[in-house]
Order: structure tokens, then C-alpha cells, then sequence
């Protein structure tokens, strides 16, 4: 029996030793992982009773085996065995209470940190949801954004047509056909009449309305197949396909028509709205779509120029269409000679016709462009293009910058006038900014704005009357004078003239030049001098070519004359000292430039 008991005491032993060990170095290998968790105490608890029982297990096996050894005294043996059973069960009671305590410390700290581990996980998964989440609004985002932007680079915000970037895409796609296949289509190019007038009169939310009603309209008139883009500010293209010039003008007419019967109420103010259009065929001996697009423009400008709310077709061997390619050319010319610096100022003089010795002549100065070669170019050359196409402005700061810096480069000079003018164009006029610029000119110069004088057309005046009222009493509130230009050449001059303070009226050469010999010019010069007078204005004649002209403006009693009779224009520094009164055959020019 005792042999039995201890070979079965041994295998219970052996495995009671090895499962010890095993877990004492499986704790002591994530020993550092679960320090990470803060379970320090713990885990040395538990490896401290597992290395206890196992440390004793070991030596009480190592006794076991010793027993036979002792085999003829039974009393030492017998001892041996009790010590064993004896020590067993207290080391067995210290190892598993040791181990137990430090299980219960281990799950007393494992559970609230399961707990909490449980909470962040989940709130890393919703983190992680929202993540997502807002991933993909983002990638929604990001889509309609660039859906937006690939929409924009193609279409017209306000109308929703199709802008002019892609317009004339298209249009080199029907010109490479026209082309390649010999077919014909035709370009229409559409401009409205007094869209200025709307747009100033109720404002441009009633000007972008009034473009997308005409949009809408355009765009129900036309062939599906047809092409309608909008082309900048209040201008139109139309594409139509597959048609000749004949069929073209049988579309524009109607399109012209349905313009014609629409009315435009804003504010319950009714308006008639016109269109002008200008007609081009596209076929394989039309050029690239910019030569038509050019042609086009021209053609409008045409039927604009013709009476308004008119279709012309273009035709190379119109003159009037040459006239409009000159033009065009002058617009790159202009603009390399601003960049350039090849504007000149000339200064012409207007010199009193009295005898009155204390009123100064002055003088008017005008623009010039030199050539590369150094020729001079009149203004009559370049300036109809310049107001065709709206480069009045750029060259208007030009001069007014360049006269104030002339006006203080020569002060001996210019002490021998009262005042110098200066030409506004009507572009200039509608412009705030410009109004701005003259201002901040004249304070930063210090100039005194009471030798300045402003020369405005009567046709800007009248196309132009409420900003020509506010331009005018802005600048006579700080000092300067005006002169109105060209008066008389309107028919509705008499009746705004009394809306327009102004310092100078300058009647139309067109009326002067031929008073000896005229006397309906002689009674037309007559009446106006009398008129300016009256309202208190100093009257100048212009055009004065020669002493007889000068003897009936005296007989007349006008104030000023100006003209080649009386100089020429010419640089400033060519200007001679003038006497405080006209002589007759007294040259006002040192040097005379044609």
C-alpha cells in the first residue's frame, strides 16, 4: 500500500509542479504587458504564489523519491510521509491563498478597466462612424463642388447659357465641318439697344433680369439644334446650323421680331426693348472662328450705327466694314502705345477777342500718338476707335495725368494763361472711379483747380446727364471750370442747357468756319453767343481759320476764338508768350506744327 500511495503521489505531485511552472513563467513573459495595464501588484502576487508552491512541490518530490533510502527504518520514514502531508497542506493553503488574493486584485482592477476599455472602444467606433461619415460628405462635397466648377467654366451664372469660352468652342467645331464636309451654317451676333438706359434708369438687378428674360427668350425662339451662348455684358450668339445666308436672315428676322413684341416691366415701368444683330455665313472660305466672330462684331456695330434694332449682313467689300477693320486695328495699336508711352500732349491756345487787357488767354491741350518712327498721329485717326471700343477712359487718365505734370513742368509758360482745359470723354463720365482719380490727382499734386478747366461734348452731356450733373458739381464745388464742347451740334442743345452749369459754352466749328460767307451760320453763331451771355456764360468760337472769321465773331460780341488762324497746336514748351489781346496776323506759335 505505501509503495502504491507513493508512486501515485509522485505523478500527482510532478503534475502539481509542472502546471505551477508553466504558469509562472507564462505570467512572468507578459509580465511587462500587464504592468502597461497598472496590474503590477497583482500579477507579483500571483507570481509569488505560483513560484511558492512550485519551489515547494519540487522539493517535497525530491524528498519522495528519497524514501526508499530509509526503507529499513520505518519510524524515519514514517515521519518523512507526516512531514510531507503536513507541509503539503500549509504550503498548498499559502500558495492558493496567495494566488487568490492576487486573482482578486486582478479582477477587481481587470473589470472597471474592461469597463473602460469597453467605452472607448466603443466610442472609438463611433468616432470612427463619424469619421466615415463625414468622409463621405466630404467626397459628396468635394464632387459638387467640381461638378460646379466644371459647370461654370462652360455656362453663364445669370442667363445659364452657355458662356463664351465654350460658345466659341463650338463654333470651331461647325467651322472645322463646314470645312471638311462643305457645309454651310451661319453666325448671328446679337446686341440689345439702350440696355445702358435700363440698366442705368432701375438699376442692375433690373439689367440682369432683363438679360435673363431675353435669354429665356432667345432660347425658346431657336431650333433645338441650334447654338445660343451669351457673349459678355448685354451680347448674344447664335449658331445656326445647317442653313444658308438666305435661311439665316429668314432666323434672325423672326428672332428680331419676338424682341420686338416683348415688353420688359420693372417696377411698373414698361419697357420697349431693340436688338441689332449682325449676320455671318460659315463655310469652308469663311476663316477661323475668331475672323468670324470679329466679322460678326463688326457687322453688329453696323446695324447699331445704321438706326439700331437692324440686321446686317456681313460682305468683305463694304466700306463700311473696312472702315470697322481699321478700327479694329487700332484697338492693339492704342494699347501698345499707352504701354508705351507714346501718347504726346499738344496744346492749342484760346485767346479773348475784347479789349479788355486784363482777361489771360488760355489754352486747350490735346492728344497726339507717335509712331515708332516718330510721325504724329491727330486724334481724328485713332479716337473714333478708341470710343468704339471703350479705351476712352484708359487714354482720358493718361492725359489728365500727364497735363497736371506739364501744368507744373513749365511755370513760366503757363503764368501767361488764366487756365488750361482739359478733354473728359463721355465713357469717363459714368465712371465713379474716374471721378475719384482727378480728385486724389489734384490733392496729391497740389494743383490749383481753379486754373483747370473740363471740356465735355454736348452729346456726352446729353447721353450722360445725371453723371454729367454730379461729375460737374464735384468738381466745381472744389474750384475747377467747365466748358461745354460742340454746342449746337444736337438738336435737344437749347433745352438741357439750362439744366448745365457750366463756365463756357464752345460753339460748333461746323457753324463758324463758314459765317463770312453764310448767314444762316452767322445767325445760328449769333443766337448762341446771345444765349450763353444771358445765362452767364463765356462763349469761344472754334475753327477760327482767318482775320475775317475774327472780325464777325467781334461784330457778334463773342468772348474767345480758337483755331489754326490763331495757333496751331504744338508742344507746350513751343508756345510763345501771348499778348493779353488777339492781333490780327500775330502768330501764337514759335514753331508752326501742322
Amino acid at each position: 500500500m505505501i509503495w502504491e500511495s507513493i508512486i501515485l503521489m509522485t505523478i500527482i505531485d510532478i503534475l502539481i509542479v509542472i502546471v505551477p511552472l508553466y504558469l509562472f513563467f507564462l505570467f512572468n513573459k507578459h509580465h511587462q504587458e500587464l504592468e502597461n495595464l497598472g496590474l503590477t501588484l497583482s500579477t507579483n502576487f500571483i507570481l509569488f504564489g505560483l513560484f511558492v508552491i512550485s519551489i515547494f512541490y519540487a522539493t517535497d518530490l525530491a524528498v519522495m523519491h528519497l524514501l526508499p533510502l530509509f526503507k529499513s527504518n520505518h519510524s524515519v520514514m514514517a515521519a518523512m510521509i507526516d512531514l510531507h502531508l503536513n507541509w503539503n497542506w500549509m504550503v498548498t493553503v499559502l500558495g492558493i491563498g496567495t494566488i487568490g488574493f492576487g486573482v482578486a486584485y486582478l479582477l477587481h482592477v481587470l473589470i472597471p478597466s474592461a469597463n473602460s476599455t469597453m467605452n472607448k472602444l466603443e466610442k472609438n467606433i463611433v468616432e470612427s462612424e463619424e469619421k466615415f461619415r463625414n468622409m463621405f460628405q466630404n467626397a459628396h462635397e468635394t464632387r459638387q463642388l467640381s461638378e460646379k466648377l466644371v459647370y461654370h467654366t462652360r455656362y453663364d451664372v445669370l442667363t445659364n447659357l452657355i458662356n463664351r469660352q465654350e460658345f466659341e468652342r463650338r463654333l470651331t467645331h461647325f467651322v472645322e465641318t463646314s470645312c471638311d464636309n462643305s457645309s454651310e451654317h451661319a453666325l448671328c451676333y446679337l446686341d440689345l439697344d439702350q440696355f445702358k438706359v435700363i440698366n442705368d434708369t432701375c438699376g442692375h438687378v433690373a439689367g440682369d433680369e432683363l438679360l435673363r428674360k431675353i435669354g429665356e427668350l432667345l432660347q425658346k425662339t431657336i431650333r433645338k439644334r441650334d447654338t445660343l451662348g451669351r457673349l459678355g455684358g448685354d451680347e448674344f450668339g447664335i449658331i445656326i446650323q445647317d442653313c444658308n445666308l438666305e435661311q439665316a436672315m429668314q432666323v434672325a428676322s423672326a428672332l428680331q421680331k419676338k424682341i420686338q413684341d416683348f415688353r420688359f416691366v420693372w417696377e411698373n415701368k414698361s419697357f420697349n426693348i431693340g436688338i441689332s444683330m449682325g449676320v455671318v455665313p460659315i463655310n469652308e472660305n469663311t476663316g477661323s472662328n475668331t475672323d468670324i466672330l470679329k466679322n460678326a462684331d463688326v457687322a453688329c456695330y453696323i446695324a447699331k450705327d445704321s438706326g439700331r434694332n437692324r440686321i446686317h449682313v456681313y460682305h468683305l467689300e463694304n466700306e463700311e466694314l473696312v472702315q470697322r477693320h481699321g478700327e479694329m486695328q487700332w484697338v492693339a495699336r492704342i494699347n501698345q502705345a499707352l504701354e508705351e508711352d507714346r501718347f504726346r500732349l499738344y496744346a492749342q491756345p484760346i485767346v479773348p477777342l475784347g479789349d479788355n487787357d486784363t482777361i489771360l488767354p488760355h489754352f486747350e491741350f490735346l492728344v497726339r500718338i507717335e509712331e515708332q518712327d516718330g510721325e504724329i498721329i491727330t486724334p481724328g485717326a485713332f479716337l473714333p476707335a478708341a470710343e468704339r471700343y471703350n479705351l476712352m477712359t484708359r487714354i482720358d487718365r493718361w492725359v489728365v495725368e500727364k497735363a497736371f505734370d506739364t501744368f507744373m513742368a513749365y511755370p513760366s509758360i503757363v503764368s501767361q494763361f488764366d487756365h488750361c482745359s482739359i478733354n473728359i470723354s463721355g465713357q469717363s463720365l459714368t465712371e465713379p472711379e474716374f471721378l475719384d482719380f482727378i480728385i486724389t490727382l489734384l490733392q496729391e499734386k497740389k494743383i490749383d483747380a481753379e486754373r483747370i478747366c473740363f471740356e465735355i461734348t454736348e452729346t456726352a452731356v446729353i447721353s450722360n446727364l445725371n453723371a454729367a450733373s454730379r461729375f460737374i458739381s464735384t468738381l466745381r464745388s472744389l474750384g475747377c471750370r467747365f466748358a461745354l464742347d460742340d454746342f449746337g451740334s444736337g438738336l435737344s442743345s437749347f433745352a438741357y442747357l439750362k439744366n448745365m452749369t457750366v463756365d463756357f459754352l464752345k460753339i460748333d466749328g461746323m457753324f463758324v468756319k463758314d459765317i463770312v460767307d453764310d448767314e444762316i451760320d452767322y445767325a445760328m453763331v449769333k443766337m448762341i453767343d446771345e444765349l450763353g451771355q444771358v445765362m452767364g456764360m463765356q462763349t469761344i468760337a472754334e475753327f477760327v481759320e482767318n482775320d475775317a472769321i475774327v472780325d464777325k465773331l467781334k461784330q457778334i460780341g463773342v468772348n474767345f476764338a480758337q483755331g489754326y488762324g490763331i495757333g496751331r497746336p504744338c508742344p507746350i514748351e513751343d508756345m510763345c508768350i501771348l499778348p493779353r489781346s488777339y492781333t490780327l496776323g500775330y502768330s501764337y506759335n514759335r514753331t508752326l506744327v501742322a
